[in-house]
């Protein structure tokens, strides 16, 4: 492979990063906008007053926080020795993952379906990630 072919090869695999990278940047920004309209719907100055659509909602966001960057710091990793095809694979799963997983969470009836299967699905991009970052290690 030669440096402008190995050049382009990382240019699209980071391109795939830097999309699933916005895309969850804005997911975590209406995520927040969601509970600042909660708070203000609520009349809640902070935290969640007690009220379980604002402590839904705030979980929901917390527990994206708490994957998100762990799972965009693997992506970037991936895109080192990896394709932008397996990049975009890992990522568009992970990312439908935590979209499934909120959308349950704000459903009335829980354990919801979309919170079970979103949270499967990170499991499995992590499961995934990790043993794609072990590969590149190893061999």
């Amino acid at each position: 492979m030669s440096i402008e072919q190995a050049l382009a090869f990382h240019t699209e695999a980071f391109r795939a990063v830097a999309l699933w990278t916005g895309l969850s940047l804005l997911f975590v920004l209406w995520l927040s906008i969601r509970i600042s309209a909660g708070r203000r719907k609520l009349k809640v100055s902070v935290g969640d007053g007690g009220h379980a659509e604002l402590i839904t909602s705030t979980r929901a966001f917390g527990n994206a926080i708490e994957y998100i960057p762990v799972a965009l710091v693997a992506l970037a990793v991936i895109a080192v020795f990896y394709s932008a095809a397996i990049v975009h694979l890992v990522g568009g799963a992970f990312f439908l993952g935590r979209i499934l997983h909120a959308w349950g969470m704000a459903q009335a009836k829980q354990p919801a379906i979309g919170r079970m299967l979103g949270m499967i699905l990170t499991y499995l991009t992590f499961i995934g990630s990790a043993g794609l970052l072990i590969f590149a290690a190893v061999f």
